[in-house]
């Protein structure tokens, strides 16, 4: 255990490479089908609410299954991948992707809708989980945290993509039933398929291998990354016993700072995710049922708006090495509140329909930035034992927001309009940026030093 320990630290200590850096990009990457197979249904509710008229208790269950399959992928998945392995998961939720995907194309009634987005959901979180322990163990420290940062700019390049999509396909006048069963969720498919094809050549991490015991494998992947050979570990594998998930818990609450940090993003994980499942999920709708613009118009200014999130999502990771995790998140939360407040009274108080797509734009530069480091914390502050199952559970905070939310909020817009739900939602961002204030300390360039006996110190870089 000794030996490993110190294979561990040198691993997490490592210059970067290549290598590192590609499989870096090819995990992150994994956000553009997640944001496709969540969130182009968003610019197809029109259509399902058109042709099937579901209450808005369906709309939003349907809208907000996968973040329930995703609520127990995540935690499943990152379990799984700290005793199995990072590869087996990686391949196997790509595998899932393109099957449940194309799937979608299939269903014929609602219910078979959110079967198959419940059931979508499980390889989605467990490969957010997977994915984020990966970075985390094949770059170096600043560098992993960027990486990490940059998944919502994944996924703004995503819903572009999918606006993109979903309006050539209206414009050039497919039926709405075929836009909405057989294409526009579908074709998350075909990116899932040429990622699981690039992934095929990617290794397990040499930390994963190193804390299942397989030494063997572990030096020749750490050659491999890091040209380094780790001559401290024996040439032959021993057995090691995985940690339970109640000694993660039990050493996250142990060292206060892990402590503090990890209460954070938990918390990051869930304001965001609910402002986002609130306002921006329904943004298209939002702007058709206030006659702010007509179907296709609405397409074409939430793809300019999620360009701006494009930016602003490359923006955040890079500014984070000179503001820190808890500027980029008190900017961040603090935007976005005021934005969802100047939304609510352009709908409330002042009737100027013009100014709401401009309070989306900076109601979703500012989430770009409150949402970029709650998993990028939460994967990067936990032991070396626990990335995975940490990052899976972080992940849990995320995907219960996001579902509970899809499914309330069109309920509360039909109870008390629009106007007054987006305060209450404002206020959900509030208490993200009091947490990042009063809650966080600054992590940035955070290494964990464990030997068998106590956690050291973090280190700053």
């Amino acid at each position: 255990m000794a030996l490993s320990d110190l294979a561990v630290r040198r691993v997490m200590n490592q210059r970067g490479t290549k290598i590192g850096r590609r499989a870096g990009w090819l995990m992150i990457s994994t956000i553009l089908i997640e944001a496709w197979d969540l969130w182009a249904i968003s610019f197809l509710l029109i259509f399902i609410k058109a042709e099937f008229h579901p209450n808005p208790f369906m709309v939003g269950l349907a809208a907000g299954a996968v973040n329930a399959g995703a609520l127990l992928g995540s935690l499943c998945g990152g379990w799984v991948a700290d005793r199995l392995g990072r590869r087996r998961v990686f391949l196997g939720t790509m595998v899932l992707f393109v099957v449940l995907a194309l799937a979608q194309g299939f269903v014929t009634n609602m219910w078979d809708l959110v079967l198959l987005r419940f059931l979508l959901g499980f390889p989605l979180g467990s490969d957010i989980a997977c994915g984020y322990a990966y970075i985390m163990e094949a770059m170096p420290r600043g560098k992993r945290e960027v990486m990490g940062n940059r998944w919502q700019a994944m996924f703004a390049i995503g819903e572009v993509f999918a606006i993109a999509a979903v309006t050539v396909m209206f414009l050039a006048g497919i039926q709405p039933h075929l836009l909405l069963w057989r294409l526009g969720l579908a074709l998350g498919s075909i990116p899932a398929l040429a990622l699981l094809l690039v992934r095929l050549k990617l290794p397990d991490t040499a930390m994963s291998l190193i804390q299942r015991g397989r030494f063997r494998e572990a030096k020749r992947v750490s050659m491999r990354m890091f040209g380094d050979p780790l001559e401290m570990l024996p040439n032959q594998d021993f057995p090691i016993n995985r940690p339970s998930t109640r000694d993660f818990l039990r050493n996250i609450w142990a060292d206060p700072v892990r402590k503090r940090a990890t209460i954070f993003a938990w918390i990051s994980n869930g304001a965001q995710g609910a402002e986002f499942a609130a306002f921006g999920f329904y943004l298209p709708v939002i702007l058709v049922l206030t006659g702010v613009t007509g179907i296709a118009a609405t397409n074409f200014v939430t793809g300019a708006i999620y360009l701006i999130a494009v930016v602003s999502g490359f923006v955040g990771p890079a500014i984070t090495p000179w503001i820190g995790h808890r500027g980029i998140a008190q900017w961040g939360f603090g935007t976005a509140f005021v934005s969802l407040l100047a939304a609510a009274a352009a709908f409330l108080a002042l009737d100027w329909k013009i100014l709401v797509p401009v309070a989306a734009a900076t109601l979703m530069w500012g989430h770009y930035w409150d949402a970029s480091n709650g998993m990028t914390i939460t994967a990067m502050i936990a032991p070396s034992r626990y990335k995975a199952t940490a990052a899976g559970f972080g992940y849990i905070f995320c995907k219960l927001a996001q579902f509970v939310t899809l499914i309330l909020f069109p309920v509360m817009f039909a109870a008390i309009g629009i106007p007054l739900a987006t305060v209450v939602v404002s206020l959900i961002s509030l208490g993200g940026f009091l947490a990042a204030r009063y809650i966080l300390p600054e992590v940035y360039g955070y290494v964990e030093q464990e030997d068998t006996h106590r956690t050291l110190a973090a280190v700053r870089a």
